[in-house]
């Protein structure tokens, strides 16, 4: 039997947040990760440069026999998203699908929301892009009044850095906080959009209000993956179920594996590969 694993793609080891909740949901899956280490981050990165290296990872992954991927990164799904599902799928291969962290997150705000005041906490790039804004009008059936946001540069390092427990992880999450909260003073939802900032969680609710929903994005997406499988089972049944585990990196393995392991919590071996 082939193999014919769901693809995760990001552009660095975020996504692994995500994979680890995919793997609770579906444990039955084989699932092959994929991370373009050798070229993150890509939140600077312009919206060329980014769908050109996002485009790169999606046809590497079909050439493994993945029917489904899932582009586990922010930055990747505000910027190269939508141009891979309407202008490459078509000419490349018109029987697989791409799906993204932006749109399902947005899907779960408008169900959560109680006021429509949202808050985004993303990359520069993300934040820059104004996928959150533009999709929260878009698909959130009115629901959501206000949507601000606020770029976090630091944290992405600060994570892949093992720093998450240090002052200064404290000192620029609550810098950022402060100033998410001054923008709209009625906010009662808040988007980690970016897959890093889980591992943060308990800096960042140490200063978001208790009346604040604070939204994870790897449950989310492993729920919705769920919900889309169950609605398309000419997909599922494409997907082969041996409960295999994949990774690899553009980068070194061993620096791969070493910092993997603290975003996944278990041991990782990765091959490296190039795009």
């Amino acid at each position: 039997m082939i193999d014919s694993p769901i693809g995760v793609f990001d552009s660095g080891y975020g996504g692994l947040t995500v994979l680890k909740e995919l793997v609770k949901k579906l444990p039955q899956n084989d699932f092959l990760y994929l991370g373009d280490n050798a070229r993150t981050p890509y939140g600077t990165r312009s919206f060329r440069v980014v769908y050109e290296y996002t485009l790169q990872a999606v046809k590497y992954l079909f050439s493994q026999n993945c029917p489904l991927v899932i582009i586990a990164c922010n930055t990747a799904s505000a910027k190269a998203l939508r141009n891979i599902q309407q202008l490459d799928l078509p000419q490349i291969a018109p029987d697989r699908r791409v799906l993204g962290v932006i749109r399902p997150s947005v899907e779960k705000v408008s169900e959560i929301t109680r006021n429509g005041h949202v808050g985004v906490l993303g990359t520069p790039g993300t934040v820059l892009s104004e996928s959150y804004p533009i999709e929260l009008e878009k698909w959130s059936e009115g629901k959501v009044m206000s949507t601000v946001q606020e770029a976090c540069p630091l944290w992405v390092p600060l994570v892949e850095n093992n720093e998450i427990e240090s002052e200064g992880a404290a000192y620029f999450v609550r810098k950022n906080i402060q100033n998410i909260l001054q923008k709209d003073k009625n906010l009662d939802t808040l988007i980690l959009g970016c897959t890093h900032y889980p591992l943060l969680i308990h800096q960042i609710r140490k200063f978001v209000p208790a009346n604040i929903q604070i939204l994870e994005q790897g449950q989310i997406i492993a729920e919705k993956l769920m919900d889309y499988l169950n609605r398309h089972p000419e997909m599922d049944q494409k997907l082969s179920k041996r409960g295999k585990l994949e990774f690899q990196t553009t980068e070194s393995a061993d620096n791969f594996n070493e910092k993997a392991a603290l975003f996944l919590g278990q041991k990782v071996e990765a091959k490296t590969i190039h795009l």
